[in-house]
């Protein structure tokens, strides 16, 4: 592909995988640009009670149907493909801590991704490539009233808190091993400074000897 560059990408249209859902809810579509200050700004502002203003600066697409302004959706839905899917989870779970008892459906699936790539040099006889890419996409609905518990990908109300609670309990326990390391040290007593383990501090002395035979000396 060093000879061709990419011209364009397009996304193929896919339908939601949530049917029947009130026409008023809307889909916050999540981008690899997108910041979740704004995105967040939005979503609380159509699910709290107290709705925030909302500040678009064009990184993220935001559709929703017309609704009077005092209304509160009851639901609210979230979409992301590819690099934005762990973006739009946090999204997720950011509203979730904001605004309890929220029932939740998740959906992951396959979008197609459509990438041209035309020749550098348009004179060297090389044709256009069109490149099709299937790439992870994921769909969350979250709502105010019950669902149905036996659909595949539900997920209760609370059921997070569970998991961080968990995850804080395991991280406490590390931080408090390696406390208890710290104070410990990695080595056994004091040999004395410079020595080797096992040897004395001292040295032992060699026995006097005397100076003359039968103890006479000289004067």
């Amino acid at each position: 592909m060093e000879n061709y560059s990419k011209a364009r990408t397009v996304e193929q249209p896919c339908s939601c995988p949530f049917t029947g859902l009130p026409s008023e809810t809307p889909e916050v579509r999540v981008k690899d640009g997108s910041k979740i200050r704004n995105l967040m700004r939005f979503a609380l502002s159509r699910m709290e009670d107290k709705p925030a203003s909302v500040e678009g600066e064009g990184d993220g697409e935001v559709v929703e149907a017309k609704r009077p302004a005092e209304q509160v959706c009851r639901q609210i839905m979230f979409s992301g493909v590819g690099p934005s899917v762990s973006k739009a989870i946090t999204c997720v779970e950011i509203l979730k801590r904001r605004v309890r008892g929220l029932h939740q459906y998740t959906r992951l699936h396959y979008r197609t991704v459509q990438e041209v790539w035309e020749p550098l040099e348009p004179d060297a006889g090389l044709d256009s490539l069109t490149v099709n890419r299937n790439v992870p996409a994921i769909w969350v609905l979250l709502s105010k009233d019950p669902l149905d518990t036996n659909q595949p990908g539900y997920q209760a109300p609370g059921s997070f808190d569970a998991l961080w609670a968990q995850a804080a309990k395991e991280e406490m326990a590390s931080q408090r091993h390696g406390q208890r390391r710290k104070r410990g040290g990695g080595g056994g007593g004091s040999t004395g400074r410079g020595m080797a383990p096992g040897r004395h501090a001292g040295r032992p002395r060699e026995p006097r000897k005397n100076k003359g035979r039968g103890g006479g000396g000289q004067e």
